[in-house]
């Protein structure tokens, strides 16, 4: 592997003061004095360069000097990740702890160095920290393709002094390509960007947000001799999204050096084309959810007022739809089982997003999975979405919650769905697990419907990273169902006239007071609203068997397990008397109600 520029002369400067550290050239003076004495016979005049070589050799200075001299890794300065292969980070100064580095020849790595920063312009006016002295410190975080690092904290300044390094693997994911290394035009359809997070901890440890980026690294693939430095502007999160923080020193390169580097006119062409991509996919998904909201309210328009997140805004104040803030996530060997995910999100601290100004109202942010974590605290949101991935990692069937707990304060939490039906509603903030014991509606009045353990009241949508729905029940309240009966006393009314002219027909084989009865149903079924009816004739009075004859009918099932918004139902009974004690008995089952579906 070829050094770059300025590495080599600087190789040489670290092995030179080793040696004078070691102090060979005087060990190597004494094994040469101490052969020519001991070991040459008298007629050699020349003692040859391989034998002083093997005398070096067997004396034990040869590996002395190799075990000095090797390549280090600054384990305190990156964060542990989950990649199999453990990334090197170089570091110009002499790191407090070494480690030997593994680097898969077979691999290529993107070399990201982090040279300073400048603009801080906020802390423009803080002195120099003296030696000792506790101050607020500036923290980089970078996540590319599963891996993870930070840098060093260093002290915040108007210039802070940042100087790190990271080996970036780009591989292939596809199957069978894992271990060949990629060239320049695979690594150019690796449209992932590199992800920085700045986070600032102050004198008493407490952690803030200061801007989060998206890095397009693809432009060192067309640059020349493989490396290209970058000025990033840092911009605020939140209210701050659109002001200047600073901006960041970046020098990238490639490992080991591209044989061939790409046109600059083929790397603009593709990062047009996937921002043409990107653009008309964000199109069409804002006019697929635009119809959808509009079917929405079109069910009810009570629908306005629940709470259904179709976007959230990002810490960079950008706008983005829910289900992407989800993805599975696996922990590795880091958490067991789903409730140790559970008590681990639980334990990180909670935190609103910050407002400027006054009126107690709730500033919106939704930090991304690293921002979140980095920072090590968010809102009930950031716990829910981090939970939600952990318990998809594990195959269960998540979603995030949106809806209200108690006083109608608006909140989010998890629900999973087991293969039996079984719903469990998780905390993300305390950790607690409440399963969700439903409503039996065939149950009679006498039984005891459980209470509910959890304190969430309404809920208004659910999500995770494939599906989105938003909850079209006549309530939006978590214990009720909307399956309470409902009955009509004017409706019940209005089925006699028709029920004595089906026993007049009958009699007499004519049909006379249908007109006045359609004309009295139309109007007490409302515009929208759909109207059933089903009579049946019995010849006995015995209303326990009429009841179970009317429950085998489809017909009349279909109206008693009726479905729908408003829905309203009636009954009517009428016994006609004959001679002997005989009887004809009709009764008649109707419903009305508004369907949504």
């Amino acid at each position: 592997m070829a050094l770059p520029p300025g590495k080599g002369s600087e190789l040489k400067r670290l092995i030179q003061q080793q040696l004078q550290k070691m102090d060979v050239h005087g060990r190597i003076r004494e094994v040469l004095a101490e052969t020519i004495r001991e070991e040459l016979a008298p007629e050699h005049q020349q003692l040859s360069m391989e034998d002083l070589i093997k005398a070096l050799r067997q004396r034990g200075i040869i590996d002395d000097v190799m075990k000095e001299l090797k390549f280090v890794t600054d384990v305190n300065g990156k964060e542990r990740t989950s990649s199999p292969k453990p990334s090197t980070h170089f570091a110009d100064r002499e790191p407090p702890v070494l480690k030997k580095t593994n680097i898969d020849p077979t691999r290529r790595y993107l070399y990201l160095q982090v040279l300073g920063g400048k603009a801080f312009l906020e802390h423009l006016q803080e002195p120099d920290p003296l030696p000792g002295q506790i101050c607020s410190t500036f923290t980089l975080c970078l996540h590319f393709r599963n891996q993870r690092f930070r840098t060093k904290p260093v002290p915040c300044a108007c210039e802070p002094d940042f100087h790190d390094g990271f080996l970036l693997e780009v591989h292939k994911e596809s199957l069978g390509d894992g271990s060949k290394m990629v060239d320049a035009t695979t690594m150019l359809s690796v449209c992932d960007p590199v992800h920085m997070v700045l986070i600032r901890t102050d004198t008493f440890g407490e952690t803030t947000l200061v801007a989060s980026y998206f890095l397009e690294w693809r432009s060192v693939l067309a640059a020349e001799n493989g490396i290209t430095n970058i000025a990033v502007e840092l911009l605020g999160v939140g209210t701050e999204s659109k002001v200047s923080v600073g901006v960041l020193n970046i020098r990238l390169e490639m490992y080991p050096p591209l044989s061939k580097t790409l046109s600059p006119e083929i790397t603009n062409t593709q990062f047009t084309l996937e921002r043409q991509k990107i653009a008309e996919k964000e199109r069409l998904f804002l006019v697929y959810a635009k119809q959808w909201w509009r079917e929405y309210l079109q069910i009810r328009p009570t629908h306005n007022s629940r709470l259904v997140k179709i976007f959230a805004q990002d810490e960079n104040g950008v706008n983005r739809p829910v289900c992407s803030y989800i993805r599975p996530l696996r922990a590795g060997r880091l958490l067991d089982t789903p409730r140790q995910a559970a008590r681990f999100v639980s334990v990180l601290g909670y935190e609103r997003a910050p407002v400027i100004g006054g009126g107690g109202g709730k500033q919106e942010q939704w930090c991304t999975l690293l921002a979140f974590i980095c920072r090590n605290k968010g809102d009930c949101e950031d716990h829910a979405n981090l939970l939600c991935s952990l318990l998809l990692g594990y195959g269960l069937e998540a979603f995030v919650c949106v809806g209200t707990k108690a006083k109608g304060v608006s909140h989010t939490w998890v629900m999973t769905c087991g293969t039996d039906g079984t719903i469990t509603f998780w905390e993300s903030l305390t950790g607690h697990r409440y399963i969700h014991r439903p409503i039996n509606p065939d149950d009679p009045p006498i039984v005891e419907q459980p209470k509910p353990l959890y304190p969430y009241r309404t809920i208004g949508c659910v999500f995770n990273h494939q599906k989105f729905y938003g909850n079209c029940q006549p309530s939006d309240a978590v214990e009720d169902l909307g399956l309470s009966t409902v009955w009509d006393d004017h409706l019940s009314y209005l089925l006699s006239p028709a029920l004595a002219a089906y026993e007049l027909e009958r009699a007499t084989g004519i049909s006379a007071g249908n007109e006045e009865f359609q004309d009295a149903v139309r109007r007490a079924v409302p515009d929208g609203h759909t109207f059933k009816g089903f009579p049946i004739h019995f010849v006995y009075r015995n209303a326990r068997r009429a009841f179970a004859t009317c429950l085998r009918s489809p017909f009349c099932e279909e109206i008693i397990c009726c479905r729908g918004d408003q829905v309203r139902l009636a009954v009517r009974v009428r016994v006609f008397a004959y001679p002997e004690s005989a009887c004809a008995v009709w009764i008649m089952f109707a419903c009305k109600y508004r369907c949504v579906l």
